[in-house]
């Protein structure tokens, strides 16, 4: 996908998840949708960043940076809804693109990807971006609501309560 269909999926995410977390569409809905919409979609612009150094889809994108991403909000809550925007990236280019990325780069060159996906350029390219967007949203929905102890346990409650102290 290209830089504004990555942008577009991050928005919208970003906006999801604070319906998803949320449902009732409250004023905790939308101080959710502010605590998760800008990490996501720097997180889903952050993989192309290997465009200037590196190797494109493979660089920054593999399993080892979500990895490390993750691992770094064990520590610091500053980057908690980051991986998601990664994650996000990583899907859009898998299920969306011909090209795929190299999943286990530097230890595997292959580049992984399915034969439904659209080139960059296509004119279908921000249809396809939408619906894989809506498929993701459902499957956060049933994973939190219908399978809760499978997603790891990410802490809505003290980002949002940091939001609501900054707002007043």
């Amino acid at each position: 996908m290209n830089k504004k269909d990555h942008i577009l999926n991050g928005l919208l995410l970003g906006v999801g998840l604070g319906f998803v977390l949320h449902p009732e569409g409250s004023v905790q809905t939308l101080v959710t949708v502010a605590a998760v919409l800008v990490p996501v979609v720097l997180g889903a612009l952050f993989p192309d960043i290997d465009t200037e150094f590196g190797k494109h889809r493979k660089t920054l994108h593999n399993v080892f940076v979500v990895a490390v991403l993750y691992g770094y909000t064990v520590y610091f809550s500053n980057l908690q809804w980051v991986w998601v925007g990664v994650l996000t990236h990583f899907v859009l280019d898998v299920l969306g693109s011909k090209r795929g990325i190299a999943l286990f780069y530097p230890l595997w060159d292959k580049e992984f990807g399915t034969p439904v996906g659209v080139t960059t350029s296509s004119q279908y390219a921000t249809v396809i971006t939408v619906v894989i967007t809506l498929v993701e949203l459902v499957a956060i929905y049933a994973l939190i609501h219908y399978l809760p102890g499978v997603v790891p346990n990410v802490d809505v409650a003290s980002q949002v309560q940091g939001l609501q102290t900054l707002v007043g």
